[in-house]
């Protein structure tokens, strides 16, 4: 059942209305973004999934949110639609290349979307929407480098370049993925010894019940019992900090990032994360490149602004306006799929 619409401001500010969709494997967040920059029927719906067409059934579900987003403020014409998914995202093409939760390959979802909803879409990755806004918007404001992390049940990531997004094809900021431990444990991406199977709160937790026999629901349980003197819960702990602060490290060393922003469920603990992985990293560094350590700002709401962010670049493009940002505009706009508005 679709969550309780709602309205609440955004650091958006003034702007064209758009529609923003982030698609994730269990839920997608929707809303209508106004002139003015608020948050319109904010609602969490489930992504259809097991279908024969994975591709088709969430524009089919999206086409049909926008429907009731649009009944309910008909006031609002939204001139562009801002679309961002899990998996392996090729933006430039509008292809979804892979997605394991959804089900989809090769698919074609930007021009699906446009068909289907009669608007120009942005069409993106649901983290490096969620880096971007943190970017623009969050705790990385102001800095042209970025990484930015999202520590949960995996790790993802994604990197801002000289101001833009950087995406690689689609294959950027995987840190998760990244190799950490040789002869480390299998990951479920078919590699061996990844961060993820580390310093992610999915493993911390799966770690700490493996070592001591206590299940346990996630990483603030570990934490909990490793401030409170268990040490098989202190070494698990660690190991997280120690690996995640060895792959920044490599992460410095090769881009050199002013700023590093990490958020997720990990990202919760505060002090007791950021303070010894700002001290691991300072003692892996020499000459590099200090990064700031910012926690995320924009919590879950991070991926849906960026979404709308991006359907905003487009949006003066598709209307034959001045863009706000012509770099802002061209970046993200370069293969967007515009048809005429719906009226």
């Amino acid at each position: 059942m679709p969550s309780t619409p709602d309205a609440r401001p955004a650091p958006l500010g003034a702007g064209p209305a758009v529609l923003a969709f982030d698609v994730g494997g269990t839920d997608t967040k929707s809303a209508l973004v106004d002139r003015d920059g608020r948050v319109l029927g904010l609602r969490r719906t489930p992504t259809p999934t097991g279908g024969d067409d994975p591709a088709g059934d969430v524009v089919d579900a999206l086409a049909a949110l926008a429907r009731e987003h649009r009944a309910e403020h008909p006031d609002v014409r939204p001139v562009a639609v801002g679309v961002s998914v899990p998996g392996l995202v090729d933006e430039a093409a509008g292809v979804g290349i892979f997605a394991s939760n959804l089900g989809w390959r090769e698919a074609p979802i930007r021009d699906l979307a446009a068909r289907a909803l009669g608007l120009p879409v942005a069409f993106g990755h649901d983290v490096r929407a969620a880096g971007d806004a943190e970017h623009r918007l969050g705790a990385a404001r102001g800095y042209g480098d970025v990484v930015v992390l999202a520590v949960g049940t995996g790790i993802a990531g994604a990197l801002v370049l000289g101001g833009h997004p950087y995406a690689g094809g689609g294959y950027a900021g995987e840190l998760g993925h990244a190799l950490s431990d040789p002869d480390g444990e299998p990951c479920a991406c078919g590699a061996r010894g990844c961060l993820e199977t580390i310093a992610s709160a999915g493993a911390i937790a799966r770690r700490y019940t493996a070592a001591s026999g206590i299940a346990v629901p996630g990483a603030r349980e570990v934490l909990a019992a490793a401030q409170a003197g268990d040490a098989a819960a202190r070494r698990v702990w660690d190991d997280a900090v120690r690996a995640l602060a060895e792959a920044l490290a490599r992460l410095v060393a090769t881009v050199a990032p002013e700023a590093v922003v990490i958020g997720g469920g990990l990202a919760q603990a505060g002090p007791a994360l950021f303070e010894p992985l700002a001290a691991r990293l300072d003692a892996l560094l020499s000459f590099h490149r200090r990064p700031a350590l910012l926690q995320a700002r924009l919590g879950d709401d991070a991926g849906l602004l960026g979404t709308a962010l991006a359907a905003r670049d487009v949006a003066p493009v598709a209307a034959g306006a001045a863009p706000a940002s012509a770099a802002a505009a061209a970046a993200r706009s370069a293969g967007a799929t515009a048809t005429e508005p719906a009226p």
